[in-house]
């Protein structure tokens, strides 16, 4: 086994990681900015090393700074947990040259599978289906608004080279349109340095699923779908499995698909397989190349630690697990909780934490990177924690985290808290009567 990694990212994700890393024994170095330097994962890693300035690009983003703590410390391995250089495959391809391991895909894999466009053509070659639209990058007006013509209004225009909601528009008439192509082009460029887009039909009422798989040179298997449709403006708020809408033989052809385009596509590493679902049918949306925020909720139900995996595939090139020990049992649920006030448009809520307890219990999780007195900073992305909460069955799972959220004391800031107990109690929810756009239609927040 590796003898020691360092994690190139910070909050709980990089917790998340020491903690798997200290249960195998394998020593930690933490990189961080100087304004984390009292950080929680700086305090739990065997070593630190400060890497540059609050700003990500001076830090979290800085390669030669990253290699340059890597040389330092001698680390064998890398990291990346989630955003920052999860998913770029410039970085794993340094490392790769520099005989580092990268804990994820090779590089070839990452930029295959990053760019939207061919990770649309890859997935149709392999027998998913995929949501009727433009075949590869528009950047030509006219043809665009062709397209938009031939596969009808509304139309969803997305960055080719990025996700999370930004790059993209959602244009309901073609009057709008212009503008919208312009404006998804521009934030593509800034956010993604590409500003190749493409067009492609948009559904109203989707579920998100999405399927979590762990591949190596002996095969793949998968450890069943998340449903993450409880959304704002496209960021996933709540992450729940088993998904409440699907049946027995929709998770069956599923999984199958699913398990055949990874294999045939040479992945090692965990990742996640994207999919729009509506009116009982799949589009293939995307798939992440890194472990997904939510992945404790499969976690929970399949009891299998899906970093410690990742290590293990890294290290030996193989999976560890084969499809007939996945079992998953009872019913999973995940809140984001976020530095965030909703009542004023979910404005980040920077500050320190005063009284901080944490809720425990039966099948209750909490994964997060905050302490009485913990500084949060306006820099980097405002989710402070996770609860997580298993129960037997969908409805004891909603009461154990309403009962944790009741437990849950962040004094200082504002977080999204209420928010949660709000959606949690909603009878929409409840009787999963909801899709992505929910939250943003019916104007409950």
């Amino acid at each position: 086994m590796f003898k020691k990694i360092l994690i190139a990212n910070r909050g709980e994700i990089a917790v998340r990681i020491i903690r798997a890393c200290k249960e195998w024994g394998i020593s930690t170095v933490a990189v961080h900015s100087d304004v984390d330097r009292e950080s929680m994962h700086v305090r739990l890693a065997d070593e630190s090393i400060c890497i540059g300035s609050h700003q990500p690009v001076n830090s979290y983003l800085n390669i030669p700074a990253i290699m340059s703590a890597i040389e330092l410390t001698n680390s064998e391995a890398v990291h990346p947990g989630y955003g920052f250089l999860s998913e770029n495959s410039n970085f794993a391809k340094i490392l790769e040259d520099n005989k580092i391991k990268f804990i994820g895909p090779s590089s070839r894999l990452i930029k295959m599978m990053g760019d939207k466009i061919q990770a649309k053509k890859i997935a149709k070659e392999h027998g998913l289906p995929v949501i009727e639209g433009s075949d590869g990058g528009v950047s030509d007006i006219d043809n665009a608004k062709e397209i938009c013509k031939k596969i009808g209004f509304p139309v969803l225009i997305k960055a080719a080279g990025g996700g999370g909601g930004k790059g993209m528009k959602i244009v309901f008439e073609e009057k709008d349109f212009e503008n919208l192509f312009l404006t998804a082009k521009s934030e593509a460029k800034k956010y993604f340095g590409n500003d190749e887009v493409y067009i492609e039909k948009f559904f109203q009422n989707p579920r998100h699923i999405e399927v979590q798989v762990l591949s190596g040179k002996n095969g793949t298997v998968h450890l069943h779908e998340r449903d993450c449709s409880v959304q704002r403006r496209h960021q996933k708020l709540i992450e729940e499995t088993p998904s409440p809408v699907l049946n027995d033989d929709l998770r069956k052809d599923l999984f199958s698909k699913t398990v055949n385009m990874v294999e045939k596509i040479g992945y090692e590493g965990a990742g996640t397989v994207e999919f729009i679902f509506e009116n009982g049918k799949f589009y293939f949306l995307e798939m992440n190349t890194r472990v997904q925020v939510e992945h404790p909720v499969t976690e929970m139900v399949t009891g299998i630690d899906i970093i410690k995996e990742q290590i293990w595939i890294a290290f030996s090139g193989e999976t560890a697990l084969k499809q007939k020990d996945i079992n998953p049992r009872g019913h999973a649920i995940e809140c984001r909780i976020n530095a965030e006030d909703a009542s004023k448009n979910f404005q980040p809520s920077p500050g320190v934490i005063g009284m901080c307890h944490q809720p425990s219990g039966f099948r209750t999780r909490v994964d997060g990177a905050i302490y009485q007195g913990y500084k949060v900073t306006p820099f980097y992305d405002s989710m402070i924690c996770k609860l997580i909460c298993h129960g037997r069955n969908r409805t004891e799972a909603i009461q154990r985290i309403l009962r944790s959220l009741d437990e849950f004391v962040i004094e200082g800031i504002t977080t999204t808290i209420d928010l949660h107990k709000k959606l949690l109690t909603h009878k929409k929810f409840k009787e999963s009567d909801f899709n992505v756009s929910w939250l943003d239609k019916d104007k409950i927040i």
